[in-house]
């Protein structure tokens, strides 16, 4: 039995707003029970010597500078919108939730 409930991972795509089938959640809980378990793995081997990174070559700063140049007016910019409101692009709600 994975150490991932049916209704947690029910209650996870509904956070995500997924719709799932039964045997999805039986499907997606071993997955998520086998994804922790690897995580789980790779804690155990870290040393206590092994310094946290979050890449394996040192990197520095790889983008460019900030520059300011010539852009479109917000006027411009919606100029060819559909539909706009207070200087944004206006779309229509998907979510099905109040503002």
């Amino acid at each position: 039995m994975p150490g991932i409930s049916r209704e947690e991972v029910a209650h996870l795509a509904k956070l995500a707003r997924l719709e799932l089938k039964g045997e999805e959640l039986d499907h997606f809980a071993g997955q998520l029970d086998d994804i922790i378990g690897a995580v789980a793995a790779v804690s155990d081997v870290a040393d206590e010597d092994v310094p946290p990174t979050s890449h394996p070559l040192p990197l520095t700063n790889v983008m460019r500078p900030d520059e300011v140049r010539p852009s479109l007016t917000a006027q411009q910019a919606l100029s060819g919108a559909p539909a706009q409101e207070q200087q944004r692009f206006k779309v229509p709600q998907i979510l099905g939730e109040e503002a």
